[in-house]
């Protein structure tokens, strides 16, 4: 039986290899017959083609969804908190718009490359950078899971990021890349604890994160909105790492990671007494539950990669959110 590792050199985007459903390790029983031992080896995630391939059905049934404003479309091919995100959108655009999306286009990708990583064990995964047809000169990141050799690729995070933005990727002699363990202690921050890290940081401050957008900025804009006349808001961000929204992390070539993490917080916004809420736009209101009289308390989920240097790192140990992409998935009037 042979091994379909991957391709050695590069590929054409739309040249068809036959893929075997998953690699697996084999040992012989005293029977004389045939055992599956996929979770015990060492492997890449999947094959170039194959990943190309998850792409190609995610788009697809992601546009699907989009034109219907239907999240049944699409729902086998998002998890975790994109996944959120997305059935989130969908129902809003379908209470607000029954007839479907008037003004869908068709997302579309180009120039995408995969960074697969080997490992043993479920889930394997695997990274896309690719230009998308929206964003500006941003570029889509996802990154594909998959629980099973019979389940379907699946987006679990998604981005959108500065061209030139993210770190090298530590790659072996062919072509694959290097997973973190979760619980890793080579990092400054263990993926499995950066999105407690990043709640307690925005609720407090202090050290651990490089300033900018996604740290100190959005911090000092939290700090200005819950000043506003009338208004008191109140922010509460919660850490998120079970499941499907476990975090996960690729080795760098400077012994650091780019970790994907997942966080959630809520926003509450109390009327003070003789003032009412100001009116919530339509996408809010299709989301909301109860009415809104003196409070609305919004429930937000966001993904997102950061940088995590090594312990000890000559740079500095100081983590950076690169990029987060967030979106209401509830809300509650009082």
């Amino acid at each position: 039986m042979s091994r379909d590792l991957g391709p050695r050199r590069p590929r054409r985007l739309d040249r068809r290899v036959l893929v075997a459903a998953s690699v697996t390790a084999l040992s012989l029983t005293a029977s004389g017959c045939v055992v599956v031992h996929g979770e015990r080896e060492v492997l890449p995630a999947t094959t170039r083609a194959e990943a190309a391939v998850a792409l190609r059905e995610f788009t697809a049934a992601y546009n699907k969804a989009d034109a219907a404003y239907d999240s049944s479309l699409d729902a086998d091919h998002v998890t975790g908190a994109f996944g959120d995100i997305d059935a989130a959108r969908l129902k809003a655009g379908r209470v607000n718009n029954p007839g479907g999306n008037s003004a869908h286009r068709d997302l579309e990708f180009s120039d995408a490359v995969y960074t697969i990583p080997q490992k043993a064990g479920w889930p394997r995964w695997f990274m896309v950078e690719a230009q998308g047809n929206r964003g500006g000169d941003r570029h889509w990141l996802l990154v594909f899971t998959r629980d099973g050799a019979a389940g379907t690729w699946r987006a679990a995070y998604l981005t959108l990021v500065a061209p030139g933005a993210l770190p090298e990727i530590r790659k072996n002699a062919d072509g694959w890349a290097e997973t973190v363990p979760a619980n890793s202690t080579e990092l400054a921050v263990a993926p499995d604890d950066l999105s407690t890290r990043y709640a307690a940081y925005l609720k407090d401050g202090g050290a651990g994160f490089t300033a900018n957008a996604h740290t100190s900025g959005w911090r000092a804009q939290r700090a200005k909105a819950a000043k506003r006349p009338g208004l008191a808001t109140q922010y509460i961000d919660e850490p998120v790492t079970g499941g499907g929204h476990a975090p996960l992390a690729l080795r760098t070539v400077d012994g650091g990671a780019l970790v994907f993490f997942t966080h959630r917080r809520y926003e509450k916004q109390t009327a003070f007494a003789g003032t009412s809420i100001p009116e919530p736009n339509p996408n809010v209101k299709a989301l909301t539950e109860g009415e809104v009289r003196q409070s609305l308390t919004m429930e937000f989920m966001s993904n997102g990669v950061a940088v995590d240097p090594a312990r000890g790192a000559a740079g500095g140990t100081d983590v950076t959110v690169v990029s987060r992409l967030e979106g209401l998935i509830s809300a509650q009037g009082g």
